[in-house]
């Protein structure tokens, strides 16, 4: 199967061979340079020693010799630089084992006209890779590739989908055009080799200057030449980095038509809009257990559990489901995103999930589909799931002997938890991402209010209207200020030059204000929608919620200064001070302790300690307020103590930010109920 390139990815494979080129004009400059100051050293060294044989010669000599060899090696070690890809959480299957997942990908490499990958792992994520060993001969010498399948990928995937998906990363090689990213990838990882990945060198040039007080001389001089080196090449790795960028969006265009043409269109489309949910349920379910390490409790198959939050997830969204599935439409994962702003991201190597979709839908390829589940590939992918996740788990240092929690006992825990943790859907997510408003105040009410347009979907994207109009602000406040350096950009449909951000800046504040305006307006009418039920004991409930969090939305910076005092108090102790000057930065610190120490002993004396920490820190937190801990003792810092502090500090914002969820939590239950009287009585009447 041939595929035609398109122009874009022909230009910028032009721009990117381009950059190659002039990278490796530059790099033989400074190699013929390195050459001729290496020659020049080594034998400006030896001609010292024998115009006058003396011990200062003789070191003299050899430390220009060693300054001259050390540049020199410099400038070639990448070429004995091998990347070598960390496997230990992958696990290696075969054709033997599992037969009909190897037929599947024989099919793709027939059609993408590509080999067969070297070796075939499976990982734990929701995802699918090609990786291979890379070194500076892997310009001139073929690779076979290795192939990586996501088990959270295989286990929310049909097969047509798990084709598609697959077909897409073996659409990267399936021609020869196609090798200029292997090449550009090759150089950017030696460019990156040569400015960052220096710590073997620098640790042989310390040696060396550890050897004499004359050497150390020469390895300065040395480190500095070598740092106007890496300077040259920094600029060379954004120049070559920039268009190899450019060419990975037309690469990953290029190879979603490779898939669609083997699988289809409409199921890489479909995996592509799944894929967020999927990754999604699978993280949340690594977040749970990771909050029950403490319990030592572990998963006998996370994979059962990711699908049971994927069709949770997908519930509570009234999401569609297709094929025993999410089917997740595309207006639907970009729900809240309302920016204006179109920037061509040229440090961004793949395109958004928007424009594959897009190009996907004017290819409307349509194939043959397999609409079973991926998992059926495989002879036991239950046996082969509760493998994976016991490798997974394998990590985990437990205090006690692990228990493992039944299917049936996580999906009652993690719906238990999401409702604790979680605004009710009642209010359509307005309040997500912000607070109710403080300074509305009670109003003759000259309207019907009615509770589902006060929170009907126009309302909830003014909330998120307004955070991108923002954001919007802050990315071209960064255009102006050149912190964000780059030619044009689009807003609101319109392109603009760079120098013209300035002129968008009172356009957006405008409609920042309008924005604003209609929020606090609908603030207000939910108010006073609250304040005008008929039930006196829930409007006085609402009445104490409202000015509870009132109260303490007014006194959470103040308290949240007790953490950034000790942040400045405590800032020292990552900079190199006296020892008289510790043991005065810690005296000088202890009220601002104590100040944190009674915020957090308020906190334990509480009834929600328990559901926030777990039992560790709830005693770690105790020893640390009941004790006068010493943090510096005989000229070293005391470990085990400044890490109950460290935790400390790090704990106290985060009880703050949950004391303000929970009393937020109580105001809206409390509001939900009135709506639920109000409902009631309407039926009654």
């Amino acid at each position: 199967m041939y595929i035609q390139v398109s122009e874009d990815f022909k230009n910028k494979s032009k721009s990117a061979i381009l950059a190659i080129g002039i990278f490796v004009i530059v790099y033989i400059l400074l190699f013929l340079f390195t050459v001729l100051l290496a020659v020049a050293c080594i034998g400006g060294g030896i001609l010292l020693i024998i115009a006058k044989p003396m011990f200062l010669t003789l070191m003299l000599g050899i430390g220009a010799a060693g300054t001259g060899v050390f540049i020199f090696f410099f400038i070639i070690k990448f070429l004995f630089k091998k990347h070598i890809n960390d496997r230990s959480h992958l696990t290696e299957i075969t054709r033997t084992q599992e037969p009909a997942l190897f037929k599947m990908i024989d099919e793709i490499v027939a059609e993408a006209g590509t080999d067969f990958p070297k070796k075939v792992y499976l990982s734990y994520d929701v995802n699918a890779s090609v990786f291979y060993d890379s070194s500076f001969w892997s310009m001139f010498l073929p690779i076979k590739k290795n192939l990586t399948i996501g088990a959270g990928l295989i286990n929310t995937s049909t097969k047509q989908e798990l084709k598609a998906i697959l077909s897409h990363e073996f659409g990267h090689f399936s021609q020869r055009s196609m090798k200029v990213g292997s090449y550009v990838y090759n150089v950017n990882q030696i460019i990156f080799n040569l400015v960052n990945d220096d710590q073997s060198y620098r640790n042989s040039v310390e040696s060396w200057a550890n050897i004499s007080g004359y050497f150390s001389i020469f390895a300065s001089i040395s480190m500095f030449i070598t740092q106007k080196i890496q300077w040259v090449l920094t600029k060379m790795y954004s120049f070559v980095n920039i268009r190899h960028l450019a060419l990975s969006r037309e690469m990953e265009f290029h190879a979603d038509e490779v898939a669609a043409h083997i699988a289809g269109s409409l199921s890489l489309e479909e995996s592509l809009l799944r894929i967020e949910l999927a990754s999604n349920s699978y993280n949340n379910v690594l977040n749970f257990y990771e909050s029950r390490i403490s319990k030592n409790q572990s998963s006998k198959n996370i994979y059962a559990e990711q699908s049971f939050v994927m069709s949770f997830f997908a519930q509570l969204n009234e999401v569609e489901i297709k094929h025993n599935l999410p089917n997740v439409k595309l207006s639907e994962s970009g729900l809240f995103n309302k920016s204006k702003l179109v920037i061509e991201n040229q440090w961004a190597s793949h395109p958004s999930h928007e424009e594959r979709i897009t190009k996907l839908r004017t290819l409307d390829i349509i194939k043959e589909a397999n609409h079973e589940p991926a998992r059926n590939l495989f002879r036991d992918f239950e046996q082969t799931e509760e493998k994976l996740t016991a490798k997974l788990f394998s990590r985990v240092q437990y205090q006690k002997g692990k228990t493992y929690l039944e299917l049936n006992s996580f999906k009652e825990e993690f719906e238990e938890q999401y409702t604790k943790d979680s605004f009710d859907k009642i209010f359509n997510s307005y309040y997500d991402n912000k607070n109710p408003d403080f300074t509305v105040q009670e109003n003759p009410v000259t309207k019907k209010l009615d509770f589902d347009d006060l929170f009907n979907k126009e309302k909830v994207e003014l909330v998120y209207t307004l955070i991108a109009l923002e954001n919007d602000k802050k990315t071209i406040e960064a255009i102006m200020n050149k912190e964000l350096v780059l030619k044009t950009f689009d807003y609101d449909g319109q392109k603009y030059d760079s120098s013209e951000a300035h002129k968008l800046i009172p356009k957006i504040n405008d409609a920042i204000e309008e924005v604003k305006h209609q929020i606090r307006q609908n603030d207000s009418d939910i108010y006073n929608y609250f304040l005008s039920t008929e039930h006196h004991d829930k409007k006085n409930e609402f009445i104490q919620a409202y000015q509870l969090l009132a109260e303490f939305d007014h006194q959470y910076e103040e308290k949240l200064i007790v953490y950034t005092d000790m942040c400045k108090a405590t800032a020292f102790m990552s900079t190199q001070t006296l020892f008289d000057q510790i043991k005065h930065n810690f005296n000088s610190m202890k009220p601002f302790e104590e100040k944190l120490k009674s915020e957090i002993r308020t906190y334990l004396e509480g009834d929600t300690a328990s559901a926030d920490l777990n039992e560790q820190d709830v005693k770690d937190m105790n020893y640390y307020i009941q004790n006068d801990l010493i943090y510096f003792n005989n000229g070293q810092y005391l470990e085990t103590n400044i890490q109950l502090l460290m935790n400390a500090m790090n704990i106290y914002p985060y009880l703050l930010s949950r004391k303000y969820f929970r009393m937020k939590k109580n105001l809206l239950d409390v509001m939900k109920q009135v709506k639920i009287s109000s409902a009631a009585e309407k039926v009654n009447f």
